[in-house]
């Protein structure tokens, strides 16, 4: 499939600023599905980190969605035309807390878009810079990391994994099925069929299994280390390697250190699926 990379660039500079209100029900909602039973939320109450994605969720119209879940290619994200679309990372400063019932903003801004060949074919990345703001100002800058491929050729090899590491001071095992998935979808209004339609996620894009979202891994490893670590948190970041399916449970894990904690998941065979740092304010 063809890519006109200098069409693409062109949304460079783009930008859109979205408001919205840290509402309780969603913080409710997300504990209850990682299990966590958490006070019910009141006005005032810290919001926890990364679940500032409950907000700003993208809401297009029924007839403006493609055929993957996605809103239609286009608009504020350039019109990549490859077929899959993943989350691949993102890198956060806190600056301060978001709080339960605070008004909250979202300028956002594409920062950088390129392509490469990779061993599947075609790769395009957009990197997509957020700036998050409270009533007293910004609170979170990001940026975000989406990556776009095309569909392998049949019968063409996975690349071999990359084993994860040793040695963690902390571990969880994560057992991933439907309702966890199509909970955190529609907490997250993400449409994306890969997560919740089998049928969809097997015969179409070519997987084993439902795909466990990208930020969902991170919120979980983010967890474990707050958890563990009541240092607060000045930075995290985090890279997906490779997809993290359904049909088998994945473990994360972490190493304290005095910067912060190195944190990673596994799948079942060893083999690392997402690579994250939490770092604690000095």
């Amino acid at each position: 499939m063809s890519v006109d990379i200098e069409r693409l660039r062109s949304w460079i500079g783009h930008s859109e600023t979205l408001h919205d209100r840290v509402t309780p029900v969603p913080v409710a909602a997300m504990a209850a599905t990682l299990d966590r039973a958490d006070p019910a939320p009141v006005e005032g109450d810290v919001l926890p980190l990364l679940w500032h994605w409950l907000y700003f969720l993208p809401i297009a119209l029924a007839s403006e969605v493609g055929p993957d879940g996605h809103p239609l290619r286009g608009g504020f994200l350039p019109p990549v035309a490859l077929p899959r679309r993943m989350w691949a990372g993102s890198r956060l400063r806190f600056e301060q807390d978001l709080h339960v019932g605070e008004r909250i903003s979202r300028r956002s801004t594409i920062l950088d878009v390129t392509a490469k060949d990779g061993r599947s074919g075609k790769l395009v990345f957009v990197k997509v810079g957020h700036e998050i703001s409270g009533e007293t100002g910004v609170a979170i800058h990001e940026e975000h990391d989406i990556v776009y491929r095309d569909l392998p050729a049949p019968g063409e090899p996975m690349p071999l994994p990359k084993p994860a590491p040793s040695g963690a001071s902390w571990s969880r095992t994560v057992t991933p099925n439907d309702v966890l998935l199509f909970r955190y979808s529609a907490l997250t209004f993400n449409a994306h069929r890969i997560h919740y339609d089998r049928r969809y996620v097997t015969e179409v894009e070519g997987y084993p299994g439902l795909i466990v979202h990208g930020p969902l891994i991170a919120t979980l490893l983010m967890q474990l280390h707050r958890d563990q670590d009541r240092r607060p948190v000045s930075g995290f970041r985090f890279r997906a390697l490779s997809p993290t399916f359904d049909i088998a449970s994945f473990s994360v894990h972490g190493i304290a250190q005095a910067s912060g904690t190195t944190l990673w998941a596994q799948g079942p065979d060893g083999d690392l699926r997402m690579e994250a740092v939490a770092e604690v304010a000095a």
